[in-house]
């Protein structure tokens, strides 16, 4: 049921990555996700959770996580972070991306590339008998090496019966600190990387989280069991 789930929100986010181009605004973005996940016979898993008011996170250049859709345009330059998660049958399923908008500047570039591929160094440590701690050493290791931070106050976390569940999956840490990774733990591991400082700030809505220096930020996540052999990649 997890991987029918992580095949239908992949699906949602790459149609949904299509529709970015400059003059769409964010809110334009949230309505076409409405649709694409009732299509799927599915339910949006952020609308209402905590009282998180839209159906999906859209996030714009310095907005680390949970950004509200309005009527916001977005611009030839940005980078926009989709965030989503789906309810299907009673399983949940969470993935996030980056992109970028026409031609953006190399840093903007660079930072993107070093955010997927730091999430890609976190899910090939999702092994039976390791440990949290050596996902989140290998994220921050690739991060920092390449000059950009890691974000402290959000993280990864399990996924399941419920969109957030035990373990909490920092991006920084240390090897074999943690929980011991099991056979059947499905993980939601989420690298959010600012350009900058690591610091950032909640806006006056409650929820937008923008990085304190207002530098850019990136956000790559997928939802991630863990078999026998090694991790399964279900978004």
């Amino acid at each position: 049921m997890m991987r029918i789930a992580g095949q239908i929100l992949k699906r949602i986010i790459k149609k949904l990555q299509a529709l970015i181009a400059p003059d769409i605004t964010t809110l334009e973005i949230d309505d076409f996700a409405a649709r694409l996940i009732a299509e799927e016979d599915a339910i949006p898993a952020f609308k209402g959770y905590r009282g998180f008011p839209a159906n999906i996170c859209v996030s714009v250049n310095e907005e680390v996580v949970h950004g509200i859709p309005s009527e916001k345009k977005i611009k030839p330059g940005d980078i926009v972070s989709l965030d989503v998660g789906i309810n299907y049958k009673g399983f949940f399923a969470d993935s996030a991306v980056t992109v970028p908008v026409n031609r953006v500047e190399p840093r903007l570039k660079k930072l993107i590339r070093v955010t997927q591929q730091s999430l890609w160094k976190g899910i090939r440590q999702a092994q039976p008998g390791k440990h949290i701690g050596d996902i989140s050493y290998s994220i921050q290791r690739h991060i920092e090496a390449n000059g950009f931070s890691v974000v402290r106050q959000f993280v990864g976390h399990g996924i399941g019966y419920n969109l957030q569940e035990e373990p909490e999956v920092p991006n920084f840490g240390q090897l074999s600190e943690g929980a011991v990774l099991k056979t059947g733990m499905v993980l939601a591991i989420e690298p959010m990387v600012n350009m900058g400082s690591w610091e950032v700030e909640i806006l006056d809505n409650g929820w937008t989280a923008i990085t304190k220096d207002r530098l850019p930020s990136a956000h790559f996540e997928h939802t991630v069991a863990i078999l026998e052999n090694g991790p399964v990649v279900l978004t």
